[in-house]
């Protein structure tokens, strides 16, 4: 059982960072998904890939992890980087 560890990213159509301080815990799909013969539909036995666990700390998720036995990647929080301007820089 596979599973990755990460922090989501900003929404890119909203300014706000809310919802983004939090450490999600998602499982690898164990199979592939396979089209419906009659509907079409793509569907898969595998229900794992319905489960996100969250949690308020980069070391709560990796300790629910350890306790459990689940192989892991942690993915690392992306670096927020500002580009500080004045107002007067759009005028030059």
């Amino acid at each position: 059982m596979k599973a990755r560890i990460f922090q989501k990213p900003k929404n890119a159509m909203q300014s706000g960072r809310a919802g983004t301080q939090h450490w999600t815990l998602e499982f690898a799909p164990a199979e592939a998904r396979k089209a419906d013969p009659l509907m079409g539909w793509a569907g898969s036995g595998d229900t794992r890939r319905q489960i996100r666990l969250g949690f308020a700390t980069r070391d709560e998720a990796v300790a629910y992890v350890e306790k459990n036995g689940i192989e892991v990647e942690i993915t690392p929080t992306p670096v927020r980087t500002l580009k500080i301007q004045a107002y007067a820089d759009n005028f030059r």
